[in-house]
């Protein structure tokens, strides 16, 4: 089912995010956070894709109106994100989903900058009781692991020339030692975007598949 945009409170502002609810009317709310491309149609069909599910789900616009269609202009969207805007709309996203969820706590999934991002929200608020951290990436958003909330659930890919498997092994490593919970996969022979179906380059349906699978089981666990 199609959502609608929004306006949530973020420290005395607006921001924009794209909600979608399922046909119950009210589910478990799921922040989705974008890829550096900005809040285009993937994102906004990922958000429709967990209404389906029955979620609650938002995409707050981390990037405030603005999109890229071609690397470039992407990156440089991404390197000019503002870390401490980012931290005031992903808190302001959380409380706003809290008001629309019909649970306890949230969950936060993120794709690329967007992975990050995820696990930022999720330090960042005691809601957040679990994160989905699809090949995440970003120099600038530095999570404090020993803030979690909840568990973690990584999806990385071999071919991954952003977000290397050391990477992600690493990163693994550093959410256990600050005694989190966390559990990694790193899908073989596919890179980095596999997720995302409009982008054909990358695309890798079966990783996909299971992926999704994985998040919408891992949400079901720990979002109540």
């Amino acid at each position: 089912m199609a959502g609608t945009m929004v306006e949530f409170a973020s420290n005395g502002s607006k921001t924009a995010a794209y909600l979608s609810t399922p046909a119950s009317g009210k589910g478990p709310g799921v922040i989705v956070l974008q890829e550096w491309w900005g809040l285009v149609g993937h994102i906004k069909n990922v958000c429709d894709r967990f209404a389906a599910e029955g979620f609650t789900a938002m995409a707050p616009d981390m990037y405030h109106g603005k999109t890229a269609s071609e690397p470039d202009g992407a990156g440089k969207l991404f390197m000019a994100l503002n870390i401490s805007q980012a931290e005031r709309d992903l808190r302001g996203a959380a409380t706003y989903l809290l008001g629309q969820s019909s649970a306890k706590k949230l969950g936060a999934v993120g794709f690329c900058m967007g992975g990050q991002l995820a696990l930022f929200a999720a330090t960042l608020n005691p809601s957040v009781g679990a994160c989905v951290n699809f090949y995440g990436i970003h120099p600038n958003v530095k999570p404090d692991y020993s803030k979690l909330s909840g568990p973690v659930l990584g999806l990385f890919a071999e071919k991954d020339g952003f977000v290397t498997p050391q990477v992600a092994k690493d990163t693994d490593a550093a959410i256990k030692k600050a005694g989190q919970q966390s559990e990694f996969h790193i899908y073989p022979g596919v890179d980095h975007g596999f997720f995302n179906d409009d982008r054909a380059d990358v695309y890798n349906k079966p990783a996909a598949t299971d992926a999704w699978r994985r998040t919408l089981a891992f949400f079901r666990q720990n979002v109540k």
